[in-house]
């Protein structure tokens, strides 16, 4: 649904340059909620703002439903650009509403653009209302709505021109936990009931962890790390695995063999590390874990030491992986990732 390739954006000002995207190749599959994380300065806000080009690409292409709309933006182009626009729904951080305008007038407002009927936009911003849960909203005023009460509206606003596409430019930093995860709920539901694509950025795991059913890592303007989230977990040395479910504890001496295992679905409720134990007579030390419910699916990450240097511990680990579960050999297993990469 959403395809970039090669996408470079260069920022020039005071004779100086700073490039914000450096070849960015990303691929989102209809019907999906794709997340794309990293730090400030990473690239994010830039990446949302060529996809629809609100930013125009210094280099590359970016393709959405087929159409490609980099090529759109020569001169003459406008009017197909907007067309394409107007089926890209955008979700701001700090929702951009106008403050003189009553709720319902808000979302109206990409209609009149559209050049829509009063009868028509006044039937279509009502339905959203109600979608998104402020139906009894509609004559109140922006100041008088709560953090979470202006994104829905903002949400709500976005949905008007019917789009395939929804784009959310951390659309939940700026509220508390609570209202994060009903927003991120909301947001999860019109995917499923509409059939949107969502691409959201943000600096936050959590919002990864509750929503998205892939994700990408971005870094320097790069992505250095993509794919669905149960391939990420499933990947000896990923960062955002290890990001979503930080582990910490060292070994306890040189003789000792510290493993991550990663469990997913009914694995995660399966009592593996004691059928260790048992079959193989061995006293196991639980460093760390972490479970939680993964895109529906329950997750859980475990560090755990083996008496013994790796070499010692080769059949233990084998019993494990047999089982289906990822094994992470802290010291061993990135040399091994880094080989197969090549």
């Amino acid at each position: 649904m959403i395809t970039t390739s090669g996408l470079t954006k260069v920022y020039r000002a005071r004779g100086r340059e700073v490039t914000a995207l450096d070849g960015v190749d990303l691929h989102v599959r209809e019907g999906e909620v794709y997340g794309v994380i990293g730090q400030s300065g990473a690239g994010k806000s830039s990446l949302i703002r060529c996809v629809n080009l609100l930013e125009r690409p210094t280099a590359g292409t970016v393709t959405v439903a087929g159409q490609d709309l980099t090529a759109l933006a020569g001169r003459g182009a406008g009017k197909e650009l907007r067309r394409a626009r107007s089926r890209i729904g955008m979700v701001f951080q700090h929702f951009n509403l106008l403050s003189s305008r009553t709720v319902q007038d808000n979302v109206e407002l990409p209609l009149e653009i559209l050049g829509k009927s009063g009868q028509e936009r006044s039937r279509k911003a009502l339905e959203l209302l109600d979608l998104v849960g402020l139906a009894d909203k509609a004559t109140s005023y922006p100041a008088q709505l709560s953090g979470g009460q202006k994104q829905r509206v903002g949400i709500a606003r976005a949905l008007a021109g019917d789009p395939k596409v929804l784009l959310s430019d951390e659309a939940t930093s700026a509220l508390d936990p609570e209202t994060t995860r009903s927003i991120l709920a909301l947001l999860r539901d019109l995917n499923r009931q509409l059939g949107l694509t969502v691409l959201l950025i943000t600096h936050e795991m959590d919002v990864v962890k509750s929503v998205c059913d892939s994700a990408a890592l971005m870094e320097n303007g790069r992505i250095v790390e993509s794919g669905t989230v149960s391939e990420l977990l499933a990947t000896p040395g990923s960062e955002l695995a290890s990001a979503l479910f930080p582990l910490g504890g060292e070994a306890s001496g040189e003789d000792r063999t510290v493993v991550d295992v990663t469990f997913q679905g009914e694995s995660a409720t399966q009592p593996v590390i004691s059928q260790l134990s048992r079959t193989y007579n061995i006293d196991i030390s639980i460093l760390g874990a972490a479970i939680d419910t993964v895109g529906g699916l329950q997750v859980g990450r475990m560090r755990i030491e083996l008496p013994g240097r790796y070499e010692d511990n080769v059949v233990p680990i084998g019993f494990l992986r047999e089982r289906g579960l990822q094994i992470d050999v802290l010291g061993h297993e990135p040399e091994l990732v880094k080989e197969g990469a090549k």
